[in-house]
């Protein structure tokens, strides 16, 4: 038995590093495999996922472009296919400015493949990323749009935006390492991006995992005393008894007798104005205070790094 306080990590890192990179560091922490990494592996590792349509390991790789084009109409039609999960704004007359997952893009274009502007977004794409378009870019007949331009928008140049664009094509991943319950509640959260370590397929008796369970230090129970004491010895039992299991079933049917206090790594990625509803929410006096212990510094962190977004919520003590 193994027990660790929760904590967080703020991903920026992974935003300087190519969508590749990034999709394969976020996806291999559902099945806890980052120690498959290695610099030629990105590239099967995505195959595999799109092959076995694991499609929200594609969401974690946002990208923003710039979209000009010479007709009302074309826009027109581009907003009648009612995009899914994109984040449109209109900056000028004739461009717009699109933030989207890779998977918002590939299934945009598998709905429409027929509409002019989703053509020009995925060919441009497809030649820029081509990996994760390489099962439905043959498909595509795909000439260069003369009519609509596309074009990458920088990550420096989208840090640049007015507070309110800046607030919606912003978006920033966070991997916390806290309890079940808390993950219970920050998944409830839409529209964010998710990838959680799976007891399904984690096996905690392997040695990889130190050949043990490891679970969050509670809050709620000063060590030494008689309820962490309690609290200890369940936790112990639980151990024993999940790994009796192991020897006859599966991860995925012994993690049924595993409870709250498991240890799990949680991927949340999410723009801005949706990081602003959580804090509102999970530093407020009415939040668990389990959530607030993680939330409220991490708080700090973003109102540092985008004080005109964050600045004006007061997180609870």
């Amino acid at each position: 038995m193994k027990v660790v306080p929760p904590s967080f990590q703020i991903l920026d890192d992974l935003d300087q590093q190519s969508l590749a990179i990034r999709i394969e560091a976020c996806g291999r922490v559902c099945y806890k495999s980052e120690d498959k990494i290695t610099e030629g592996s990105a590239e099967p590792f995505i195959k595999n996922i799109i092959k076995r349509a694991h499609n929200s390991v594609l969401e974690m790789a946002v990208l923003t472009i710039r979209v000009s084009f010479d007709s009302e109409s074309l826009a027109v039609q581009f907003m009648s296919t009612l995009p899914k999960y994109l984040h449109i704004d209109r900056t000028e007359k004739k461009v717009l400015l699109i933030t989207g997952s890779v998977r918002a893009f590939r299934e945009i274009y598998m709905s429409h493949p027929t509409v002019k502007m989703v053509k020009a977004i995925t060919g441009f794409l497809a030649q820029r990323h081509p990996l994760f378009f390489t099962d439905i870019a043959p498909k595509m007949g795909w000439v260069p749009q003369e009519r609509v331009m596309v074009e990458k928008i920088s990550l420096e140049e989208i840090d640049a935006l007015p507070t309110d664009l800046l607030a919606k094509h912003r978006h920033l991943a966070v991997k916390f390492i806290v309890n079940r319950a808390i993950t219970h509640e920050i998944v409830r959260h839409r529209p964010v991006s998710y990838l959680q370590e799976s007891q399904r397929y984690c096996r905690y008796s392997e040695s990889k995992f130190g050949s043990q369970v490891t679970f969050i230090k509670p809050l709620f129970y000063k060590e030494g005393n008689e309820e962490y004491h309690l609290w200890e010895t369940a936790m112990l039992e639980t151990e024993k008894i999940y790994s009796k299991l192991l020897k006859t079933s599966s991860p995925q049917a012994a993690r049924t007798v595993l409870p709250n206090s498991c240890k799990t790594e949680l991927i949340t990625y999410a723009n801005l104005i949706e990081w602003f509803h959580i804090f509102k929410l999970r530093t407020s006096p009415g939040a668990e205070p389990t959530m607030r212990e993680i939330m409220n510094p991490l708080l700090d962190k973003f109102t540092e790094r985008f004080p005109s977004v964050f600045e004006d919520i007061r997180p609870a003590p």
